[in-house]
């Protein structure tokens, strides 16, 4: 038998063998309307309930990220504004702490470069500039005395404003640097201008021992998006990024958008005060959604657990009570079939008996004007002596006492209907059965053959209930057997408080796994639903009610074997 056949409910092939078709009412229906209905309910709320979990945690998590990357964003940005203000500062003080003269006379500014140097740090070189735009003194490991850059757009912002820093925007600069510029002015009223190269490595420095992720990089640009510090994924000092350069705010901030290839990621930016530099962090977003699905993961191995776990319950729920609907509806409708089958039998005993009465009426008359013809043709010896008339009268009293004793045995199995505990010879009732089936086996050519104790077997039974369990026997017997078949009815006296009636057959057989449901209501082994299912279930209770039980013994194409055993003490004559 396949596990599917094991599992599989009672009522799930449920057939009502009594209409010939599917009930209206399907149990299997039923059964999956529950599991659906009863699923959608209990697990609506734990998946709704689930996705807001997903979304809020995920808010959650993103948000983080973003106060995360703002406060990097923040500390890198005011740790570079430091860098800058305090080259600044020291610029301003040179500045003031020298007249113009002093600072263009022959090793000053290599003085004022190598004390920098020594100082603080992060200087290249140093120049001294005059309101025209004139290198007057230059101290560094370039030749720059004597240039002019009156022209360049950043010494006309410095005459604006007063302090430049200078990006880096190709390869034609000298280095890859910045220049940061101030504007001093003298006693007359002009100016002169201190520019100073700045060491990239330190700014590079402080940029690569930021703690970040992996996939994260961290440069600056200029506001053309050109790069001022190498980057991990987005190229080289003057390469241009793929990214879109954000407007100009101040303080940080945190966007979303899509890095190369299409990758979406979180981008936290600030403007360097006083520059056009764009201090930017990038951070996929994959990144973030590890951190937010490896949580997630557990949570959906112990919803998936959950979801397991409830519809078991559900599916073992529904199927315990459909089975016990099923179980209760086939109880009542058996009671009903068993009302049914009862109000025949009684309906068909009230047949019997009143058509045994009404022949029994003719019969008499009959039997009696052929005794009075016989008598009258006795008392003329002309008549007398003639052989065949006198044979055509024998005929006519034996017909008569035939038929009079079939109406005797109608008359005898109606009379036991009803439930009566009686002393009884049981051998004489099962050839009062056997002799109601006689021209139905003639008919078919079937050989009965009656192994019954000449001695009488007197029980004390129900004479009725025992009458209907040999009639549902033997016409099982027939209904199984071919014509020709033979069927073997066994009376026996096994002690002194049971005895046996067998009825075997030589019929089809019941195959093994059939064996154990014969008894079952509703079950039936004739093809194409040609029975109820309820003769031998009723057969058994009958048995059951008079305190006997049935036992079955068959095999596929060999033929069946019924034994009755009954209680009760047994007597013999």
């Amino acid at each position: 038998m396949s596990i599917i056949k094991k599992i599989k409910p009672h009522f799930w092939d449920h057939y009502d063998a009594t209409e010939g078709f599917k009930q209206p009412f399907s149990f299997r229906r039923k059964w999956k309307l529950i599991v659906i209905l009863t699923s959608i309910v209990a697990l609506t709320p734990l998946l709704i309930m689930t996705l807001i979990d997903f979304q809020l945690t995920k808010r959650a998590i993103e948000s983080e990220v973003r106060v995360s990357m703002s406060r990097t964003v923040s500390n890198t940005w005011q740790t570079i504004s430091f860098f800058l203000a305090q080259r600044k500062t020291a610029l301003g003080f040179i500045a003031r702490d020298n007249l113009y003269e002093e600072l263009g006379q022959a090793g000053r500014l290599h003085t004022i470069l190598k004390n920098l140097k020594e100082g603080i740090g992060g200087f290249e070189d140093i120049a001294l500039l005059d309101a025209n735009g004139n290198v007057q003194a230059y101290a560094g490991p370039y030749d720059l005395e004597g240039t002019n850059v009156y022209n360049d757009k950043c010494f006309q912002s410095l005459v604006k404003h007063g302090f430049y820093v200078k990006a880096i925007r190709s390869e034609s600069e000298i280095s890859p640097r910045l220049v940061i510029a101030i504007k001093h002015f003298r006693p007359d009223g002009s100016f002169f201008v201190l520019r100073s190269g700045l060491d990239s490595v330190l700014m590079n420095n402080m940029l690569s021992q930021l703690e970040i992720g992996d996939g994260d990089d961290a440069f600056i640009i200029s506001e053309e998006g050109v790069l001022q510090t190498p980057s991990r994924f987005h190229g080289g000092i003057y390469d241009k990024i793929s990214l879109l350069v954000p407007q100009r705010i101040s303080g940080a901030k945190t966007m979303e958008a899509t890095g190369r290839g299409g990758v979406p990621v979180f981008i936290g930016y600030a403007y360097i005060p006083d520059t056009s530099l764009i201090l930017m962090i990038v951070k996929p977003k994959s990144e973030m959604m590890a951190l937010w699905y490896k949580p997630r993961m557990k949570l959906i191995g112990f919803l998936v657990l959950s979801i397991g776990v409830v519809l078991m319950a559900i599916l073992g729920t529904a199927t315990y009570l459909v089975n016990r609907i099923h179980s209760a509806d086939k109880k009542r409708v058996e009671a009903l079939h068993q009302v049914e089958y009862t109000n025949k039998l009684a309906s068909l005993g009230r047949l019997a008996s009143g058509v045994a009465h009404e022949i029994n009426n003719p019969l008499a008359i009959i039997n009696q004007k052929a005794g009075l013809i016989k008598d009258l043709f006795t008392m003329h010896g002309n008549y007398a002596s003639d052989e065949k008339l006198m044979g055509l009268i024998k005929g006519v009293l034996s017909s008569v006492e035939r038929a009079g004793s079939i109406t005797r045995r109608l008359l005898n199995f109606a009379r036991h209907m009803d439930t009566d505990i009686e002393h009884f010879d049981l051998g004489e009732m099962v050839r009062d059965v056997l002799s109601l089936l006689e021209k139905e086996a003639e008919f078919r050519s079937i050989e009965i053959v009656q192994n019954i104790p000449e001695k009488k077997v007197v029980i004390e039974s129900d004479q009725g209930n025992l009458q209907q369990i040999c009639l549902n026997l033997i016409n099982n017997a027939f209904a199984a057997m071919e014509a020709g078949g033979r069927l073997d009815v066994t009376v026996e006296n096994i002690d002194s408080e049971r005895v046996t009636i067998v009825i075997a057959d030589n019929g089809h057989g019941i195959s093994h796994a059939d064996l154990k449901r014969v008894f079952e209501p509703f079950f039936s082994t004739r093809s194409g639903h040609k029975g109820t299912g309820l003769g031998l279930s009723i057969t058994y209770g009958l048995a059951q009610e008079i305190g006997g039980d049935i036992a079955v013994e068959s095999k596929l194409g060999e033929g069946t074997r019924f034994i009755v055993t009954l209680p009760g003490t047994v007597s013999t004559d």
